[in-house]
Order: structure tokens, then C-alpha cells, then sequence
């Protein structure tokens, strides 16, 4: 359906209308929102037996823009959320190309959660940075932490799972697991994920201790 180059434009006070970008930046807008809103739900059935484990609306920064790995053995966790959102790139970023600075993520919020044998490494360029910890007795272990990735894998268990949610009433994972009004989301009591592979572009927690840490530069990844 298309409508006319006035219909929507702001008026002078004679109502004729002044010529104008607004229809065109709404339309972004809604195409924008409407992606946030679709993304979670065509995911839902694959995070039944797919790991797709922040806050209102993304995180609460800039972000650079680089993808990183994280990979773990083993992720077990109580109190889980999961919904749709778009993190922002600081204005100007090279790395933003034809994105316009935005990237459509899925959010997971994990209330407190172990991590066995944790990798995570970013590339720059040829080579890599990487850390790791939890790979002896002493796992990682991480408080409200919230996850912000465009790919996720693993082998996962949930307990007493919600599907369907609005994300804005969410209320396993406390205040930080709970997204926009009006997008879809699921939330758990618990969640167990075997072989996790995510590829993230944030990540926050309230205390994250990472025992056995490593970090150094490899020609290889996690």
C-alpha cells in the first residue's frame, strides 16, 4: 500500500503542507522497531534446543562495533530472560558500514550463572585476543549477566520455560531482565547449556569472577 508524498508532512498554519524528510525517517523507524519485534519470535522454537542466553533496551554503551567469540564447556544458570534489541555504535564508527551504526541482537539475561572452561577471543586483524579462565576447579561464575548476540549454539535445558511473554513484564532474571513493552520474549527458572558458542557484540555483569585468568594474542580463536 503507498500513499501520498503529503499525507503524513507537517502543515504550515494556511494547511498546506511543508515539504520534508519525516515520512521517510518514520518508516525507518517502523521497519526498525518491527525488526526487533520479529527477530525474537522467528528464534523461539530453535532456542528450545539453541543457547540464545541486558537490560530495557540493549546495553547501556556505546559499543565498538567488533564481533567477539565466547565459548564454554558448560553454561548453567537460574533465572532466565531473553528478548529483542538493537545495540548503538558511537556516532561516526568505522565500523559501522551500511548498518547506520545499529545492530539487531538478541538479549539474554542469566540472573546467576557458572561457565566452564570460558573462551572468548576477538579479532584484530589477523590476530586474536584471547581470554580464558574456569578451565580448573574453580568455575566462572557471573551475576546478572547479560549477553547481547547475532549467533548462538549449544545444547540446552530449561525448567518451567514462559513463551510469548510481553518482554516488559519479565520477572525471573529481577529489574535487569526485563526488555521494550510490546516485544516478544521467553523467560525460565533455570537454563543449562552444553558446547555454548555465541558470537556477541556486548557483555555485561554485576560481579563476573574469572578464576585461572588468561590472556594473551593468538593467530587462532576460541
Amino acid at each position: 500500500m503507498t500513499t501520498s508524498s503529503t499525507e503524513h508532512l507537517p502543515e504550515r498554519p494556511d494547511g498546506s503542507a511543508v515539504p520534508g524528510d519525516a515520512p521517510a525517517r518514520r518508516g525507518r523507524v517502523r521497519a526498525r522497531r518491527a525488526a526487533v519485534m520479529a527477530v525474537p519470535a522467528a528464534l523461539t522454537a530453535a532456542t528450545l534446543a539453541v543457547l540464545t542466553a541486558q537490560g530495557a533496551l540493549g546495553v547501556q554503551f556505546a559499543i565498538s562495533g567488533m564481533p567477539f567469540t565466547v565459548t564454554a564447556t558448560e553454561l548453567n544458570g537460574t533465572g532466565f530472560a531473553q528478548f529483542g534489541s538493537l545495540d548503538e555504535m558511537a556516532e561516526g564508527s568505522p565500523n559501522a558500514g551500511d548498518t547506520g551504526g545499529q545492530v539487531l541482537v538478541v538479549t539474554s539475561v542469566i540472573k546467576n550463572a557458572t561457565l566452564t572452561k570460558l573462551c572468548q577471543s576477538v579479532d584484530l586483524g589477523g590476530t586474536n585476543l584471547v581470554i580464558r579462565a574456569g578451565g580448573g576447579a574453580q568455575k566462572v561464575t557471573a551475576s546478572d549477566l547479560t549477553t547481547d548476540s547475532t549467533e548462538l549454539s549449544g545444547d540446552a535445558a530449561f525448567t518451567d520455560i514462559e513463551i510469548g511473554n510481553d518482554a516488559s513484564t519479565l520477572d525471573k532474571a529481577g529489574p535487569q531482565g526485563r526488555g521494550p513493552k510490546g516485544v516478544f520474549s521467553q523467560q525460565s527458572d533455570t537454563v543449562r547449556i552444553a558446547d555454548l558458542r555465541q558470537t556477541n557484540y556486548a557483555t555485561t555483569a554485576g560481579v563476573f569472577k574469572l578464576p585461572g585468568l588468561k590472556l594473551g594474542f593468538s593467530g587462532s580463536g576460541c
